[in-house]
């Protein structure tokens, strides 16, 4: 098979030996190309050239950044898309049950590759751009944003990184003094006293070293997306809505302060003034109205 390997040289657990060591694995028993991102949006032009000139698989070594740009540039294409595990978190990857160790996953990727596992795959969109896992709105997406102010402590801080720039956020850089937002639903359901919403395409939402955080167990690449929105940001609340997805998930489910909902085709952000959001863990600026849609069958995934 012809194959692109796309490398994030930056990201976080991406070195110069492991590029070395994946890219001669793979090109024991394929025809690989090598192409290195250099900045936000590149990934999204080498994937697309890369359909455009007959390749059948993109392996992206990079983190989840990387890889959505990737994804936004196959899907709707018959070029495959296949993760390898190179960023911090590598949300998506594990999610397909890839190990997290880039090297080790590289094994499974020959696997599926040997044995043509290949899928088409649903995703989300919102404002048109696709993502693979998940869209944060609001408290989420002012964490991700002080993360990335933090960019050169990512690669070695990792996830204590992001607990502090959670508690940071809350305490010094996100309005928790009123709602933010409304979120209107297909059914005509308006959640007008929202604070964060995560729309999935995958679960979970993320990894804690190696616990998952579990928002919707139901969300998968075949099914309609799920969508979890707070309703307050009173402390003792929150922490124990989070404790909850760390666990038995019940509160999430049936609290008083949560709105959980699964299968959907569509639904709508609007904002009382600007807020921010991330997709696929990429802060992408503030606005004040997102259109989310369930795209089913648009990206050729491979699968371990």
């Amino acid at each position: 098979m012809k194959l692109l390997l796309l490398v994030n040289e930056s990201a976080s657990s991406v070195t110069p030996r492991s590029r070395v060591v994946i890219q001669k694995a793979l090109a024991a028993d394929h025809d690989v190309t090598l192409a290195e991102t250099s900045r936000r949006g590149h990934a999204t032009r080498l994937a697309q050239g890369a359909a455009a000139n007959g390749i059948d698989v993109v392996v992206v070594l990079g983190g989840d950044g990387t890889l959505n740009e990737a994804a936004n540039g196959l899907a709707r294409t018959s070029c495959a898309l296949a993760p390898l595990p190179g960023g911090s978190t590598n949300v998506f990857a594990r999610t397909i049950g890839l190990p997290n160790d880039p090297i080790e996953a590289t094994g499974g990727l020959l696997d599926a590759l040997a044995r043509r596992s290949i899928r088409r795959v649903g995703l989300g969109s919102v404002n048109g751009r696709y993502f693979l896992f998940h869209t944060g709105v609001g408290f989420d997406a002012a964490v991700v944003e002080q993360v990335e102010r933090r960019e050169r402590l990512k690669r070695y801080a990792g996830h204590p990184l992001f607990v502090f720039a959670g508690f940071d956020t809350w305490i010094r850089h996100y309005d928790r003094s009123r709602p933010r937002f409304a979120v209107h639903h297909a059914d005509g359901t308006v959640i007008d006293d929202a604070y964060l919403t995560i729309v999935l395409n995958t679960n979970p939402y993320t990894y804690l070293g190696n616990r998952p955080l579990n928002l919707a167990s139901e969300a998968t690449l075949d099914r309609g997306l799920a969508s979890v929105t707070l309703r307050t940001m009173a402390f003792a609340r929150t922490m124990r809505i989070i404790a909850s997805a760390l666990g038995s998930g019940s509160v999430l489910r049936r609290g008083r302060w949560v709105d959980h909902r699964t299968d959907l085709a569509a639904l709508s952000v609007r904002a009382y003034g600007p807020v921010p959001y991330q997709v696929d863990g990429d802060h992408l600026g503030d606005t004040e109205q997102l259109d989310f849609r369930h795209e089913p069958e648009v990206l050729d995934l491979v699968l371990p």
